[in-house]
């Protein structure tokens, strides 16, 4: 099946538009929320989270015994809520950063995890199979009902945004500005952050524990490149987290033996490409482009300069001067020379040239600037 052909049968095959669906909602939440752990310099925290799951979700499976999807996920939401608040304690009772806090819980709960999911698998009971897909993803597996709960959750997720942008907002960019004006900082930091919890737990059957993080920050970075302004930042990241839920899906149901989730990742992060090359503002490509044409400018103006030394020696400006005197300037090409006589500073009769009256003007004002500047 190639990629026409699936999207030919999205809208009437139900394991197609399910799976579609799911991925594509996913996208947006993961997206929007992403937006505030890459703006509060908190990218680790959505894999410290992803990874802090796993044992809550071995936990409720042998709590219960069943592979009920909700039940495991509950049990990941309330692990990955317990690793979250210990990072905040670690980071606010000890003289440890972030980062190192990051890493000691990422790392005790996803170890923790495995030795579970390895007990696990030692039973003798037959219906253990299958939590290791919890690890990488699969989204086959999602039905309507997750769906529908990845939707409530969004819409939940977005009214919360809209409810409280004004708090989002300042304590996000001013914090002890947010103090003084009297809003409970602590309380707004834990909503944020129990949402980007949520948002991880809903991937993980998706996407998995390993990748998931990736889901919450790709879209996120990519947008960041296009903007200045958090809620353009935060549309981009959601249209970004959608497209990439739907084009992984589509690309990995248009070929054999390609998991949903990895590839999902792979186009969140072309996305990313994409973005850090072609963006206007900080674009590798225009920021090369700025580079070269601010360099030209600079040697224009340079030669310009040398010229009106040359030209403010004789009485008369339009007193001709050979092309070859300008060779003892460093920065002359003829290039430059071709963009003065374009711009009418300077005109040129067989291997000679002279100022224009408009290019003595530009090229004075031009000096004094440069004079005023030293001084």
């Amino acid at each position: 099946m190639d990629i026409q052909e699936y999207f030919s049968l999205v809208f009437s095959d139900y394991t197609l538009r399910t799976i579609t669906l799911g991925t594509a909602i996913l996208g947006a939440v993961t997206g929007m929320l992403g937006s505030f752990a890459v703006l509060r310099k908190q990218s680790l925290l959505g894999d410290a989270i992803s990874h802090a799951a796993l044992p809550g979700i071995a936990i409720a499976f042998l709590i219960t015994g069943s592979k009920d999807s909700n039940t495991l996920l509950l049990g990941a939401l309330v692990s990955g809520l317990i690793g979250t608040f210990w990072i905040r304690g670690i980071i606010t009772k000890t003289h440890l950063k972030s980062d190192t806090a990051l890493g000691l819980i990422l790392s005790l709960f996803f170890g923790f995890g495995m030795l579970l999911l390895t007990f696990i698998q030692k039973q003798p009971n037959a219906n253990q199979a299958g939590l290791d897909k919890y690890l990488f993803g699969q989204a086959a597996t999602l039905v309507e009902s997750d769906v529908w709960m990845m939707a409530i959750v969004t819409g939940i997720c977005l009214f919360v945004l809209l409810l409280f942008w004004k708090e989002f907002k300042i304590l996000l960019f001013d914090k002890d500005y947010a103090k003084t004006l009297g809003f409970n900082t602590k309380a707004i930091d834990i909503l944020i952050t129990s949402f980007i919890v949520l948002a991880i737990v809903l991937g993980l059957q998706t996407v998995g524990v390993v990748l998931m993080s990736a889901m919450l920050l790709a879209p996120a970075a990519a947008a960041r490149q296009w903007t200045n302004s958090l809620g353009t930042m935060v549309f981009l990241a959601a249209i970004f987290g959608a497209f990439s839920g739907v084009f992984g899906t589509a690309i990995s149901a248009s070929q054999n033996n390609l998991s949903t989730g990895p590839v999902i990742v792979l186009v969140a992060s072309f996305f990313v490409l994409i973005s850090f090359i072609f963006s206007p503002s900080r674009g590798l490509l225009f920021k090369k482009i700025r580079f070269i044409k601010n360099r030209r400018d600079l040697e224009l103006h340079k030669t310009l300069a040398f010229m009106y030394h040359i030209a403010e020696t004789h009485d008369n400006i339009s007193h001709p001067h050979e092309i070859k005197i300008l060779n003892n300037f460093h920065g002359f090409t003829r290039a430059t020379l071709n963009k003065l006589v374009g711009k009418n500073y300077v005109t040129l009769q067989g291997t000679t040239w002279c100022l224009t009256k408009e290019g003595f003007e530009s090229a004075a004002n031009l000096y004094n600037q440069l004079n005023r500047n030293d001084e």
